[in-house]
């Protein structure tokens, strides 16, 4: 009972986290919300029994990503966000879309694994498996993971440079 009680507590503190994200109007806000996510969807896997998913969730995502983000953030000097209120578009279809979407998914994991797999904890595997699945059968889209991630650095480098330092570069 205990077990269920830390899961659900984790979980609500990981959909809060995932909220503030959404509605936090200055980017850096963003990206500590973001660690909360991360830090507790890491909780929530020691809870399923996957200690080495957790451990991967610690430190590439709420560790090197984060500091990759942080790190555009601080590159481009990002300030506070204008927000507008939305469009009627969105608030019609997106809302009931939403709830239409997340039925039809809890359907499907509810008929597909069965209502026993969903509190039984993790499935078996070994980090040897994972090891292997990761480096042998999907290293492609992780290697194309990391040149994205790369791409999108130098990107932000390209953009946070002055085109008005360049200049004064090119008359002296």
């Amino acid at each position: 009972m205990t077990h269920l009680i830390v899961f659900l507590l984790f979980g609500a503190l990981c959909v809060a986290g995932a909220v503030n994200l959404l509605v936090q109007r200055h980017p850096i806000n963003s990206a500590l919300s973001l660690v909360v996510v991360m830090g507790s969807l890491a909780v929530e896997y020691l809870l399923l029994g996957a200690e080495f998913v957790a451990a991967v969730q610690v430190i590439v995502y709420a560790g090197a990503i984060m500091v990759l983000f942080v790190f555009v953030i601080m590159l481009l000097n990002a300030g506070e966000e204008e927000h507008t209120k939305g469009s009627r578009v969105a608030l019609l279809f997106g809302i009931p879309g939403i709830l239409v979407a997340s039925v039809l998914i809890g359907w499907v994991l509810i008929e597909r694994t069965g209502s026993h797999l969903l509190w039984a904890g993790a499935l078996p595997g070994a980090p040897r498996t994972i090891g292997w699945l990761l480096f042998h059968n999907f290293l492609l889209p992780f290697e194309v993971t990391s040149i994205l991630v790369l791409i999108a650095i130098m990107g932000a480098v390209v953009l946070a440079s002055h085109p008005d330092a360049d200049q004064g570069k090119k008359e002296r």
